[in-house]
């Protein structure tokens, strides 16, 4: 296998607009495989370690972690893949042999997990790209903006080929984060009443979970009022803005459910907001999710007596899903129908105008925007 020539939207400075570069893309190593990317999406990570706000700023990078693609070539030791598969790269992995790929319980892989510092292969800890031999770094193992890209043979999962690349792309990170949270997580009974705090990709991902449970109630809750129109379109029957209220929301939920919710979904990140979800659930059975991520300082705090009533607190990472696993299945719930994603798509650009992506996010315009990298 010989490096190859490409072109990839290379990041070289916080907040800086991707530049379309020429660069040259290694073949893969032992257990890695190169893809080449057709659909590419945006997912806020990308936005917050690419603005480098509040990270270790690492440049010149490669985004992108939400894509479909197709196997281009695989490395030694590699034998479920081959090329011309079609496959979602992940940003996190399976490897199949530590205790937490074992686990029914777990998707924690402890060789790939996910590391938003790493900027190299865990092969031989070298970048797979370069410009002039330059080391270009990688992102979340997956550096999706990229014709190209290498990803460890664990952080790829293998799809049905009928599956449309432009639309199941975005299953790679936030749609799936959200839905599982509720079905493998919460887990609503049918007829149950669901809260959902937040309202963005993974919420709505979130209250598509619950309507798939069979949920009688989906109550959205956020600070802007004018998503609940778009989220009434996700199985969302209620809406409720905490500035409407001076009373504290949970009260406001309780009494608008007699006593609270079968269960509640946290997908903003926000402490305050995960108290309030928790607070939110009907004593003797409720259950509260916590999928977003809060800042480094974060206190969750709340009284004893929320858990010795029997309120169940729960954390996810990825919605429980194991990349290799279950992500074929998702697509395939998706191929019969079970959910639809072209709600989820608001914009689509060409890879020329990749920027205009972040724009839409930053505007606060789009869901997701879905990016054509190649044919």
């Amino acid at each position: 296998m010989l490096f190859m020539r490409n072109v990839a939207a290379v990041a070289w400075g916080p907040g800086q607009p991707l530049k379309i570069e020429e660069v040259e893309v290694a073949p893969p190593q032992a257990m890695e495989v190169r893809i080449k990317v057709h659909y590419t999406a945006l997912c806020r990570t990308d936005l917050v370690f690419w603005e480098a706000k509040g990270q270790t700023p690492l440049f010149p990078r490669i985004f992108g972690h939400e894509a479909a693609g197709v196997v281009e070539s695989v490395g030694e030791g590699v034998t479920d893949l081959k090329a011309g598969d079609s496959v979602l790269p992940v940003f996190t992995g399976e490897c199949r042999e530590c205790r937490h790929c074992k686990s029914e319980e777990s998707n924690m892989c402890d060789l790939l997990r996910i590391n938003t510092e790493r900027g190299v292969m865990i092969n031989d800890g070298k970048s797979r790209f370069s410009i002039n031999g330059k080391p270009i770094y990688h992102f979340l193992g997956t550096s999706t903006f990229s014709e190209y890209t290498v990803v460890h043979v664990g952080c790829v999962a293998k799809i049905n080929p009928k599956a449309p690349l432009n639309k199941v792309c975005i299953l790679s990170c936030g749609v799936s984060t959200g839905m599982g949270a509720t079905l493998n997580v919460g887990k609503p009974k049918k007829g149950s009443t669901v809260a959902i705090f937040g309202l963005g990709s993974v919420g709505l991902g979130a209250a598509e979970g619950a309507r798939i449970a069979g949920a009688s109630r989906i109550i959205g809750i956020d600070l802007n009022s004018d998503r609940y129109e778009q989220a009434k379109l996700f199985g969302v029957t209620e809406f409720i803005n905490p500035k409407d209220y001076e009373k504290p929301v949970q009260e406001v939920i309780a009494e608008k459910t007699d006593g609270g919710v079968d269960c509640s979904i946290e997908c903003t990140g926000n402490e305050k907001a995960m108290i309030q979800a928790f607070e939110s659930c009907h004593d003797g059975w409720g259950v509260s999710v916590l999928v977003g991520v809060p800042h480094s300082d974060a206190v969750f705090a709340t009284h004893p007596i929320n858990f010795l009533n029997e309120r169940t607190l729960k954390g996810t990472f990825f919605g429980n899903y194991k990349p290799r696993s279950d992500l074929p299945g998702l697509v395939e719930m998706y191929l019969d129908k079970k959910f639809e994603l072209d709600k989820f798509i608001t914009h689509e650009v060409s890879f020329a105008d990749i920027n205009k992506s972040f724009d839409y996010m930053i505007k606060g315009e789009s869901l997701r925007t879905v990016i054509k990298v190649t044919d």
